[in-house]
């Protein structure tokens, strides 16, 4: 390994200065609600609200003099670029960023406000990343890499190291991955100092690149989808990276996006926290049933990772949405009833009668079934859990009504 635990040692004693020892408390709620004893280490709440600050912080001060006044080119889809911009701006180092054009909107305003040049170009982040190299090469500056770099990698392990200072009989630890720098100091750092901790990664089902290539024994590219951990959207992992975690690493789960919206809507209810999506994968593993891990690590002490929240604020409403339908408190129906007056308040009164609170009625004439008669009705609803929606669906066809092909 190209990584050691000295490495991370120098690293920390470098950025001491510059980087806040995050939290890593107790979760009574989470904790009855999956059945071991959760800690949350809360590094979103570092001065541009992801961890990325550590292994940025430690590349930059790793830099000549004569290098740093030529400026650093990175590419990224947001943290990254935050944490490069704020500590190029403390120690006077020039950055530019190239995002994706889809980037979050507060991280792309907030690179900006630390007086980094932001350019968006591509759609994905390799994109992004092709053009920065280039631009890199063009202008005499040093590039960057988000993840896939001895410092960065070195930067992130710091993390491990609070985390068995504050949690000492840790059993697992559940970390986030995307271009996998994270993992890989983590699990640098917390093996060498507890071996038998298990390291699990999680991904989300959109970019599985470390568990792909876990399985295929080399890196391997992916193609990535939409996702709620837009953090997370990386391709293909870094060399080094999966060097590190095919050692090291127990475990790779994965998360869909019903998970990681149910994860971010628990963290907010349960712990009054507001994280990104790349930052709920951790808790979003131990709710899912399929990943078995709640069941596996029942009773043990477990670190979820909340590495980012910076969540762009015109998303929280949908993910919330999206949480609550996934968790069985949002519902839709489409109803098919007789177009005659009353039909729509007696179908609404079998409503009202199971309890459930009506949140959207779309009553459509124009667009409706091929029998003029009969009209289609849309009822968004908010229940209080799965089975509570059944009784609602079973109420209305026991009522005589006939449920659409397309209700959900």
């Amino acid at each position: 390994m190209t990584v050691t635990l000295a490495d991370i040692h120098a690293a920390r004693a470098r950025i001491r200065d510059a980087i806040y020892h995050s939290p890593c408390p107790y979760s009574l709620s989470l904790s009855r609600l999956c059945g071991v004893r959760v800690h949350c280490k809360l590094d979103h709440l570092q001065m541009t609200g992801s961890f990325k600050e550590r292994g940025a912080r430690n590349k930059l001060l790793g830099l000549t003099p004569a290098v740093r006044s030529g400026g650093v080119v990175a590419a990224s889809a947001g943290n990254h670029a935050l944490g490069l911009a704020y500590h190029g701006q403390l120690l006077g180092v020039p950055v530019t960023v190239v995002m994706p054009k889809w980037a979050p909107l507060v991280k792309v305003a907030n690179c900006r406000a630390f007086a980094a040049e932001v350019i968006l170009h591509g759609e994905a982040y390799d994109e992004a990343r092709t053009h920065a190299l280039a631009l890199a090469r063009a202008r005499g500056a040093t590039y960057v890499p988000g993840f896939d770099d001895d410092d960065i990698i070195a930067g992130a392990g710091t993390l491990g190291l609070e985390i068995i200072e504050d949690v000492p009989r840790c059993d697992a630890v559940l970390v986030p991955v995307g271009g996998g720098g994270l993992i890989a100091g983590v699990a640098v750092a917390i093996k060498a100092l507890r071996p038998h901790v298990r390291i699990i990664g999680v991904e989300a089902e959109s970019a599985p690149t470390l568990q792909r290539s876990l399985a295929n024994g080399t890196v391997t590219r992916v193609d990535t989808r939409a996702t709620l951990a837009d953090g997370l959207a990386v391709a293909e992992i870094g060399a080094r990276c999966f060097a590190i975690a095919r050692e090291l690493v127990d475990e790779v789960v994965l998360v869909d996006e019903g998970d990681i919206a149910t994860a971010v809507l628990r963290m907010l209810e349960l712990e009054k926290t507001l994280v990104e999506g790349a930052g709920a994968v951790p808790l979003a593993a131990l709710l899912a049933h399929r990943t078995g891990l709640a069941t596996r690590l029942a009773g043990q002490e477990v670190v979820l990772l909340v590495g980012g929240g910076n969540i762009d604020v015109t998303l929280i409403a949908r993910i919330i949405e999206r949480g609550l339908a996934a968790d069985g408190r949002l519902c839709r129906f489409g109803v098919l009833l007789s177009d005659r007056p009353g039909s729509l308040a007696r179908l609404l009164t079998v409503v009202a009668e199971q309890g459930a609170s009506v949140k959207e009625v779309d009553h459509d004439r124009h667009f409706g079934p091929a029998d003029v008669a009969r009209i289609a009705v849309i009822l968004v609803l908010e229940t209080r859990d799965h089975a509570h929606v059944a009784e609602v669906r079973a109420a209305i066809a026991a009522a005589g009504y006939e449920l659409a092909p397309a209700s959900g």
